[in-house]
């Protein structure tokens, strides 16, 4: 029986897929496929070598090395056992064609299949828990923004969410206690956003204007002043992070969020 060894610097996955698809052509075949996975030594080249050697074997592999894949070359001769590399000439060709030089870290596939599945969840949860929607798995949250109304809650929280943070938004609603679910949520991943008075009132007015609702007491300065202030005050009882948002774009209130957040996980801002 045929052996084959696959042999990756990382999780293997990109190598084994493409074995897969190369047998599927080959009706009835069997071989035994043998996973050697974060070979990055000169040490483990040689050791999956002396294993292929002396049975019917093929040894297949995605190494980004290059002075791991000549070794596996050299060695491979030397045993005289097949191997195939299966990434050195499609890295050479685009290394000429590009003009640029690989960076040979392993497991970079990886990593952007896992921080894209990471971007496409965030975002469905950031869509599930916008305005203070299921608040009963709000604790999942990395990062919740509390704030009145027409405080750019929405729009920073879907801009982290695209990049990979799980994000929701809580409305805070005037002489009104917030949500247990919510003050769960610890202090440090709570930010309130908050605007100058002047700067809301005219926000709201457009939206007034937009959604054909009541201009009083909705956009009025002195309800939005009310309104701001008990924001401020929960900030306070709570120790919850607040921050200036007027005059600042998404991408800065993002930044600035991320860089208080612990940790600093995801994408490392």
């Amino acid at each position: 029986m045929l052996s084959i060894f696959v042999v990756s610097d990382g999780s293997g996955k990109t190598a084994e897929r493409m074995l897969r698809a190369a047998l599927a052509q080959f009706k009835d075949a069997s071989p035994r496929v043998l996973q050697r996975r974060d070979v990055r030594t000169q040490d483990q080249i040689r050791e999956v070598v002396e294993e292929a050697a002396g049975q019917k074997s093929l040894v297949v592999h995605t190494l980004v090395s290059n002075g791991l894949r000549q070794l596996m070359l050299s060695e491979a001769r030397a045993r005289d056992v097949e191997a195939l590399d299966m990434l050195g000439p499609l890295l050479d060709r685009l290394t000429v064609q590009l003009g640029l030089t690989p960076q040979e870290k392993p497991g970079l596939i990886e990593q952007l299949v896992e921080a894209r599945s990471r971007e496409i969840e965030a975002v469905e949860f950031a869509f599930h828990h916008d305005d203070g929607r299921h608040m009963e798995d709000l604790g999942r949250a990395e990062i919740v923004l509390v704030g009145v109304s027409r405080s750019k809650k929405t729009p920073t929280m879907l801009y982290l969410a695209y990049r990979g943070w799980f994000a929701a938004n809580v409305p805070l609603i005037p002489e009104m206690d917030p949500p247990p679910a919510l003050l769960a949520v610890p202090a440090q991943r709570v930010f309130s956003l908050a605007l100058a008075p002047s700067r809301l009132a005219e926000l709201r007015r457009v939206r007034a204007r937009n959604d054909a609702i009541p201009v009083e007491p909705y956009a009025s300065l002195s309800q939005v002043k009310k309104e701001l202030f008990h924001a401020q005050e929960l900030c306070r009882k709570h120790h919850w992070q607040c921050l200036d948002v007027t005059g600042k774009s998404v991408e800065e209130v993002a930044r600035e969020i991320i860089a208080l957040v612990p940790g600093r996980n995801p994408l490392d801002g």
